[in-house]
């Protein structure tokens, strides 16, 4: 690997409300129009070149070939089948690249802006997930080689990452009502569906 990529260590942040909802079988929504993740992929990156150029994407890989289905008389999930035909493998690219290593590294990088749809045909960039189908998130920095030749080393300017503990079940609607709750706790744009108890007031 090139010596820009060689030396990035990338940490996932809010690690252990992922492994919350990792214990549960996370579940993520995806409709047509497209719906953000929660908990949303952010990460810590350190190690680059400060003043070398990088872009940063994500995109998600089925974690096998089995299509799911949710048994709620025991709270689990079963394999009902081959997986569908896999959707259209997209690239979701951070808003802000490229920049440079430093701007990268002095903050959290946040993927808040990414929506996974289920709609095969989407044209607003979101990526396409099919339901009752498990996923594996990747996050993938590339540096910018300014060489001419850049293309030929393309293979030695990127390096990968993916952490088991955001793989998530896509579903049209919650099937572990832990799950709900949980993303009810924890999501701060959530707080309407709250029960407010009234001696709080």
């Amino acid at each position: 690997k090139a010596p820009q990529v060689c030396g990035v260590r990338v940490q996932l942040e809010m690690q252990a409300l992922w492994r919350q909802f990792d214990q549960l079988g996370t579940e993520m929504i995806v409709t047509k129009s497209g719906r953000r993740m929660f908990p949303t992929f952010q990460v810590r990156i350190s190690g680059m070149d400060p003043s070398a150029e990088y872009v940063l994407l994500m995109d998600f890989i089925p974690v096998d070939d089995k299509r799911y289905r949710y048994a709620f008389h025991n709270s689990s999930w079963l394999v009902a089948g081959r997986a569908d035909v896999a959707a259209p493998s997209r690239m979701h690219f951070h808003p802000d690249s490229p920049a440079p290593g430093a701007q990268w590294m002095k903050q959290t990088v946040s993927f808040d802006t990414l929506k996974l749809t289920n709609n095969l045909l989407d044209d607003n960039g979101h990526m396409i997930l099919n339901s009752m189908h498990r996923y594996q998130p990747r996050f993938h920095v590339v540096y910018v080689d300014p060489a001419p030749n850049s293309h030929l080393n393309a293979y030695k300017n990127f390096c990968s990452f993916s952490f088991s503990e955001t793989r998530f079940m896509a579903v049209t609607a919650y099937q572990n009502h832990r799950i709900t709750q949980l993303k009810i706790a924890s999501n701060p744009f959530a707080k309407g569906f709250r029960t407010t108890d009234p001696q709080a007031w």
